[in-house]
Formats: C-alpha cells, structure tokens, sequence
C-alpha cells in the first residue's frame, strides 16, 4: 500500500475514534495532559502497526492499543497502581439503595459522580468507562481487555455496586427513601 493511501485509510478508519480515544485516556490516567501524551502515543502506534488492521472494527482496535498504551505509560510514569490487587471481600456489598443509573437519574452530581468514578480501581472504572461512556458491547470490552465475558460482567457488577456505595453516601435522605 502506498503511503499516502496508507494515510487517508488511517484517518478514515482511526481519526474518527479520537474523542473517545481522549475520554478513555483520560479516564484512566486522571489527568488531562497525561491523557493528551497517551493518546499521541497510541495514534502513533496505531499508525505504526496499521498494516496489521484488516477493516474490521476501527474503534474497538484502536480503544485497546489506548488502553494498552495507558498501562505501559502508568507503569513508568506513576506509583503501582495498575498492579495493587482487588479485595474481593469488599466488593461484595449489599444494599437496597438506588442503582447508579436511577441515583444519577435523580440529582446526583456531575462532579460527585466523577469523582467517584475515578475513585475506583482501574480494574472497575475502565470496563465502566467502556461500557457506560462509550456504549460498547461485553464482547467488544472482552476483546479490547483481552479478559472473559465473565470477568467484563463481573467487573462491572462489582464496579456498579462500589459507584453505588460511594454514590449512595452523598445522597440526600429524601432521595435514598
């Protein structure tokens, strides 16, 4: 492929997914300049390895080289967050509170429920990311994460439960009742 051709099939196949390339950066890294460096790594690497895309789903294979890219980034530039272990005994809470969605629904924050958000262990918060901000299917996470359809499923149930806790806290009593 010539490399001009090469060029317009990238830009036509990959440019589109950059705002949603940003926002899953940005969540991951918390930080907006952070964000900005990953996300130039991750089109360059993209455009690197284009020859390996064959047409199929741009933005799913794009969100994981972020993704990957991410990890790779926080592991030279940030403390051990990516590898500190999930405790398992405190994602099993039970409540009979709102769920995320209906606690959003009804007066919660934009600022609390990004803060709670990015509170949560990468782990939760970028199959969340995934599948509440950018819509994406269990299977395309399970694709880009390189994870189990269970384990996408079980990361999201456990992710929703502690967003609920963390949410459920700063909510007015009139609501929660």
């Amino acid at each position: 492929m010539e490399e001009h051709d090469k060029l317009a099939s990238f830009e036509e196949a990959v440019l589109p997914h950059l705002n949603a390339a940003y926002n899953l950066a940005r969540w991951l890294t918390r930080n907006d300049t952070d964000a900005e460096d990953v996300v130039q790594e991750a089109y360059l690497r993209a455009f690197k390895f284009f020859g390996g895309f064959h047409g199929t789903d741009g933005r799913s294979w794009l969100l994981a080289i972020v993704r990957n890219t991410c990890y790779t980034w926080m592991q030279h530039n940030r403390s051990p967050e990516v590898s500190l272990p999930l405790d398992d005994e405190t994602d099993e809470i039970e409540s009979t509170d709102l769920d995320p969605e209906a606690l959003l629904l009804q007066r919660a924050d934009t600022l609390l429920v990004r803060r709670a958000l990015e509170d949560l262990p990468i782990e939760f918060r970028e199959v969340m990311v995934f599948r509440e901000l950018e819509e994406m299917s269990y299977k395309q996470i399970a694709v880009i994460t390189e994870l189990p359809v269970g384990t996408v499923m079980s990361r999201l149930a456990r992710g929703r439960k502690r967003l609920q806790l963390a949410l459920s806290s700063h909510v007015p009593a009139e609501v929660s009742t």
